[in-house]
């Protein structure tokens, strides 16, 4: 099985009303639009099919229109991956091969009924939303500014929207009015008409639920053994710590006390010297101690919050670096320190190997979601696995049953985008 990668427990964008939600309902129903019509489109192949089988010829037809169909399928499950929703594709990876073969696979398996189902209710209602989401901003936009263009038009031109003369500026002020009602049914309806548009495609394009339980199940158990990785190589990095640094520090200690006391016996002017190299060891021990613990849960996080804690981060990396936070609210304390070691891996990695000139660093939440975007102007061609820290970054993220985005093309800007869930 193949699956669009994309957290399920991230809640669907475009719950709100700001405008950022408004915008982004427009932009999933003009999506929606362009699946809407290739839906349509499909609808038609299969009506002009059906008819041609009647005579035999359409028979021939079949397997190329279900290639058809789950193509558009696989367009809108795409679509839907991109606002944050888990569509799992259900098709086999190894699908029948001879024109009978393909034929009797696609009509038992229970996923071609299912994208049917799905495309009838995207070629009409999907793409009735969809053009509402297209329409609606043009025709508040027109109508809002009607008044500083209506004196232009000929005189048997009406201008107006909804197709009446306008003569007057009472009229064209009235006019104005209706486009603030077509911006107020955008603004109240706009995020709920995203919302159903997308409904038929999460209800219907997925596996079957059993398919998807157990497709569910095997990600969960590797996130499971990733975080478990990355859990162990965290203690193996803070041992390593102690034991090679602050250890170390700790037994030169003893020892110069050690001389110390033996030289208080025999020689106690010496002592002195003994005595100050032992402290000055005792202190490097110390600093070590705190550079571990500050790799387990750094003091600024717990004092500042993640705010503070990214702003120092920020104020240290040797790139120039601006630090972007919005109202984050109340936040796990396990999400805060995910979100600020994600941020000073991807800044080392950007220090390291980004040739950068500029650094950004933004957070911010929605509902139950955090974001994190960590951009420089550097040179680009960052990949997962080829050795920069981005595969503990990506395992960090997995723990938290988030998702990580990472845009990275030769020549640049590189964008690490990270999404955790934060539900307290």
């Amino acid at each position: 099985m193949k699956g669009v990668v994309i957290s399920d427990n991230v809640r669907a964008a475009g719950r709100g009303t700001g405008p950022r939600d408004v915008f982004e309902a427009v932009e999933r129903l003009a999506g929606g639009l362009g699946t809407g019509l290739l839906a349509l489109f499909a609808v038609a192949g299969l009506a002009v099919t059906v008819a041609a089988s009647v005579v035999g010829v359409g028979l021939l037809l079949l397997p190329f229109m279900v290639s058809l169909v789950r193509l558009v399928a696989e367009r809108e499950r795409a679509r839907l991956g991109r606002w944050r929703h888990q569509v799992i594709s259900p098709y086999a990876t190894r699908p029948a091969t001879g024109w009978a073969g393909r034929t009797r696979a696609a009509a038992h398996d229970p996923a071609t009924w299912r994208d049917l189902r799905w495309l009838a209710c995207h070629a009409s209602m999907g793409l009735l939303l969809g053009l509402l989401g297209v329409v609606l901003p043009v025709l508040a936009v027109r109508d809002l500014s009607f008044p500083l263009w209506w004196r232009l038009l000929p005189p048997d031109e009406t201008g107006t929207s909804l197709g009446f003369p306008v003569h007057t500026w009472p009229a064209a002020l009235a006019v104005s009015l209706m486009g603030v009602s077509w911006a107020a049914i955008l603004v109240g309806l706009g995020p709920a008409m995203a919302r159903l548009q997308a409904l038929p495609g999460l209800r219907l394009l997925g596996p079957h639920p059993s398919v998807d339980l157990s497709e569910r199940l095997a990600r969960l158990s590797a996130t499971r053994a990733g975080a478990l990785q990355a859990h162990a190589a965290e203690l193996r990095r803070i041992e390593r710590a102690l034991h090679d640094g602050t250890q170390n520090r700790l037994i030169g200690v003893a020892v110069l006390l050690g001389v110390a006391r033996d030289a208080l016996t025999r020689d106690p002017a010496s002592a002195e010297g003994a005595i100050e190299r032992a402290q000055s060891a005792a202190e490097q021990a110390l600093g070590e101690l705190r550079t571990v613990i500050r790799g387990i849960l750094p003091p600024v996080l717990e004092e500042h919050g993640l705010a503070g804690a990214l702003t120092s981060l920020a104020a240290d990396c040797p790139v120039p670096c601006q630090v972007k936070v919005a109202e984050l609210g109340h936040l796990p304390v396990a999400v805060e320190s995910t979100a600020y070691f994600i941020a000073a891996e991807a800044l080392t990695n950007t220090a390291r190997h980004g040739r950068a000139a500029t650094a950004s660093v933004s957070v911010s939440r929605s509902g139950d979601v955090l974001r994190l975007q960590v951009g420089d102007d550097g040179q680009g061609g960052a990949a997962v696995g080829a050795g920069t820290g981005l595969t503990g970054i990506r395992r960090r993220v997995e723990a938290h049953d988030g998702t990580m985005t990472l845009t990275s093309p030769i020549g640049g800007p590189t964008i690490l985008e990270i999404e955790l869930p934060c539900a307290s």
